[in-house]
């Protein structure tokens, strides 16, 4: 499909090259037979490989190729592309045609479009939807992002636990069809409080004379609203599950969570924390947005970084004297830095594996931390011995070599304090422990690393 964009805007052009009075005539035929092309890959493609190529267009080819798009199907491209290029192709509609568009979904899925407009913008496509509708996209727009209650699903089979097999059998008979994903029944009594789940197995194998609470399976894994969607996830992984019920704060069904919603949760939450790693925000996913924009974005990290190796560089400047008397300090300082920070980064990354999980609390981060000092001073002890042994080969310097093995041996266990401490801390601190804990670490690694190594050369050598 790029490709195929890409031939035609070379053939476009190309007839810009022809002598004028045929060039309009020309100019219509090309486009009319370039829009035909593009409709007819369209009209065959996926929603998912739709959205992939428009998130790898530019502007003018974006607009174009999703103007070509057919209507019913949309809806089902937005929700697949990324959440800036959404908010891109929204702000380009007027509210009558978003409205138009996000008539055939779920209001969750509406819910999920309509959270990518400004306020003002939202408020005036829901005043398209009837009552009915606004209500339900209001109710789920209501539970904060990343909450169970926000990816809920309305649409499933419900029955009362005094009823019979037979009866569940005539009920989804009369249903014609079932929504996605139902592998199991929710069981409820008369308040509609959920009692159990009754697997589609036992309606096709049980006796029809069978009662359900009979044939139900009792306290399955259930979710409140305001549950967040990490949970879920975990949830999902550790007891396979496909679907799942969601009550309220009574105990009584509202909907349920799908393993599509978890999927999807899970692909944002990782697209979302590989950019927060390196300072970027999902507006950075829109690779057509306007430089001078993008780099704004870009300048509170920048110019942290920038402090961060000021610092760094004034440690070196205060040791200039010893650097002047063995050059040999200003080609092996870096090594010291640079494995301290790899180190940190995976003593970083345990510690908000941990924290995903749930399993960050005070006892397992004072175990975590033990382990991690243990295994630092263990590496810091086998490779500073390899780096002296190969720092005498290169030098023929015992003191040097002895020097940069103390160095290393002294940064990678400050380097795993420092990877289990930033985290800790930023949490503590209400503030985004992926964003943060980087910064952190890379001006530690780099600031001790440096004072350890020309520290030591200053003391043992000089």
């Amino acid at each position: 499909m790029i490709d195929l964009l890409s031939r035609q805007a070379v053939e476009a052009g190309l007839v810009q090259r022809w002598p004028q009075r045929k060039q309009d005539l020309v100019s219509q035929l090309v486009e009319r037979q370039h829009r035909a092309a593009i409709a007819q890959r369209l009209s065959s493609s996926h929603p998912a490989d739709i959205a992939f190529v428009l998130e790898s267009l530019d502007k003018g080819p974006r607009d174009l190729a999703f103007s070509l798009v057919p209507q019913e199907r949309r809806g089902a491209v937005l929700l697949e592309t990324s959440e800036a290029v959404r908010r891109a192709l929204l702000l380009d509609m007027e509210p009558e045609e978003i409205a138009t568009l996000i008539a055939p979904l779920s209001p969750a899925d509406v819910a999920d479009l309509v959270s990518s407009l400004p306020e003002e913008a939202r408020k005036d496509v829901l005043a398209q939807l009837d009552r009915a509708e606004q209500a339900e996209v209001r109710s789920v727009l209501s539970f904060p992002r990343g909450t169970v209650g926000s990816a809920i699903d309305r649409d499933f089979v419900a029955v009362p636990e005094e009823a019979a097999i037979a009866d569940v059998q005539f009920l989804l008979r009369r249903r014609k069809s079932l929504p996605s994903h139902t592998t199991q029944l929710f069981v409820v009594d008369r308040a509609y409080k959920l009692r159990g789940l009754l697997a589609l197995e036992r309606v096709v194998l049980a006796e029809p004379d069978a009662l359900v609470r009979e044939q139900m399976t009792e306290s399955p894994v259930v979710f409140y609203t305001d549950d967040s969607m990490r949970e879920a996830a975990t949830a999902f992984e550790k007891y396979d599950l496909v679907s799942a019920p969601v009550i309220n704060l009574h105990d009584q069904v509202v909907g349920r969570v799908t393993v599509d919603a978890v999927v999807d949760a899970i692909s944002e939450r990782a697209q979302r924390e590989g950019l927060r790693l390196v300072g970027l925000s999902q507006e950075d996913e829109d690779l057509s947005a306007p430089v001078a924009r993008a780099a704004r974005r870009r300048w509170p990290w920048i110019s942290l970084n920038l402090c961060t190796a000021f610092l760094g560089s004034r440690v070196i400047g205060a040791f200039e004297p010893v650097i002047v008397q063995l050059v040999a300090l200003a080609a092996l300082m870096p090594i010291v830095a640079s494995l301290g920070g790899n180190a940190g980064q995976q003593s970083v990354a345990l510690v908000i594996q941990s924290m995903t999980l749930g399993q960050a609390g005070p006892a397992q981060l004072r175990r975590l931390l033990r382990r991690e000092l243990a295994i630092g001073a263990w590496n810091g002890a086998l490779w500073g011995t390899v780096l002296g042994l190969v720092t005498f080969l290169v030098y023929g310097h015992a003191g040097l070599s002895l020097v940069i093995a103390a160095a290393l041996l002294v940064n990678l266990v400050l380097a795993s304090f420092v990877g289990v401490a930033a985290p800790t801390l930023l949490r503590w601190l209400e503030r985004d422990p992926i964003m943060g804990s980087s910064i952190i670490l890379t001006a530690s690694t780099d600031f001790m690393g440096y004072l350890a190594f020309l520290g030591l050369a200053a003391w043992m050598l000089l």
